[in-house]
């Protein structure tokens, strides 16, 4: 899944000569965290985050009063506080790389280039959000298993069809490395219209494919854990 299918282009920037004030009630009436700083409205060449201004109203704003603050907002511009040569990503980048980068560098977005190398947009940990919901399926509500398998041709869809032939439509499957032995995986599996009564049946038979870890059922409210 690519950035550029699930990036906001539609970004609020503002101009480095600007005022902190204005940057600020910008941030504020668009309720965002980051803003991506400008040079004669084209060029990037910065990036303005809810944690720089945290990190300047600390340092130079610690005893001041409302009043003073205001005073000190409308003097600082853009460039004073802004976080120069910014961590940018390009628009065919994997959001799974994204991820990884924003979780690395502890921010709450990057501007997006284009290929031209001009801003393209902007993607922030709520557009990840956004795409993890989407891979899992959970919009669909449905029931999610989740079990130990061995990791052998065959096994994911073995568990597949064990759901299919009970009414199960699958939205999402999902598999991991993480947390098992070697020789095994884990793997996710989400489905809607499973037939309710035959669902205890079904995870016998699920329990004879590997080990079950856990069941969410989404329209009963209703969750389970194995072995817990």
């Amino acid at each position: 899944m690519l950035v550029k299918d699930w990036m906001s282009r539609e970004v609020v920037t503002v101009d480095a000569e600007d005022s902190m004030e204005t940057a600020v009630k910008r941030m504020k009436e668009h309720r965002i965290r980051l803003l991506p700083v400008l040079m004669k409205r084209d060029v990037l060449v910065g990036v303005l985050s809810d944690g720089d201004i945290k990190r300047a109203s600390a340092s130079d704003a610690t005893s001041l009063d409302v009043h003073e603050l205001i005073y000190l907002l409308g003097r600082l511009k853009v460039k004073d506080i802004m976080t120069r040569d910014p961590i940018t990503v390009g628009w065919d980048h994997t959001v799974e790389e994204t991820a990884e980068l924003l979780l690395e560098h502890k921010i709450p977005g990057v501007p997006v280039l284009g290929p031209e190398g001009r801003l393209a947009g902007v993607i922030t940990q709520s557009d990840i959000f956004r795409v993890l919901i989407s891979l899992t399926g959970v919009g669909k509500r449905g029931i999610q298993f989740a079990l130990r398998i061995e990791d052998r041709p065959g096994t994911i869809k073995a568990v597949a069809d064990v759901i299919r032939s009970h009414g199960g439509r699958l939205v999402s499957i999902l598999t991991s490395y993480e947390g098992v032995p070697k020789g095994f995986r884990k793997v996710y599996l989400r489905a809607f219209s499973i037939r309710r009564p035959e669902l205890e049946r079904l995870l016998e038979t699920l329990a004879g494919l590997g080990q079950l870890l856990y069941m969410v059922d989404h329209l009963e409210n209703r969750r389970v854990l194995f072995n817990a």
